[in-house]
C-alpha cells in the first residue's frame, strides 16, 4: 500500500474551515467527515483532516495553538503553473483566506505565493519548472 499523508488541523469553525478547503482545490470525502471533522482530499495520498477543538483534544493533551500568533509550519502543495498558483490564492481569499502573509517569491524557475486559512494556518502554493529541475 502507498503511504498517505494526512494532516490534522484544529478549526475553530468547522464549516468556514471546509469552505475554504474546498475552494483552494480540496474534495471532501464523506466516509470520513461528521459534524466534528472534514476529510478534504487533495490527491489519493494527500489529506486534511479538519478536526473541531472538541474533537481534536481527544488526541493530544497538549493545548491548541493559535497559528494565527505562531508560526508551527509552512505546507506547500505544487501546481501545475504560475497561472494555476495565482488561481489558487484568489480561490482561497474570496473564501475566507488571507493572501499573502508571506512575500511573493519569483526565481524563474520557481513561483511561490502563501495563503493563510480561516484559523493561521499557512499554505505555501508553487510551480516548479520542471526542465529547471533536472
Amino acid at each position: 500500500m502507498a503511504q498517505m499523508l494526512f494532516l490534522n488541523l484544529p478549526v475553530r469553525d468547522l464549516q468556514a474551515a471546509t469552505k475554504f478547503y474546498l475552494a483552494i482545490g480540496g474534495t471532501l470525502n464523506p466516509q470520513f467527515s461528521s459534524d466534528q471533522a472534514s476529510s478534504i482530499m487533495f490527491s489519493e495520498s494527500i489529506g486534511v483532516m479538519l478536526l473541531t477543538h472538541q474533537h481534536y483534544s481527544q488526541f493530544t493533551a497538549r493545548p491548541i495553538g493559535d497559528a494565527k500568533r505562531e508560526s508551527q509550519m509552512l505546507i506547500a502543495l505544487t501546481v501545475d503553473s504560475k497561472d494555476a498558483v495565482n488561481a489558487v490564492i484568489e480561490k482561497g481569499v474570496a473564501a475566507g483566506g488571507r493572501a499573502d502573509p508571506n512575500p511573493v517569491q519569483d526565481l524563474g524557475f520557481m513561483f511561490n505565493r502563501h495563503i493563510e486559512d480561516p484559523d493561521g494556518n499557512v499554505w505555501e502554493f508553487l510551480w516548479m519548472n520542471p526542465a529547471a529541475m533536472q
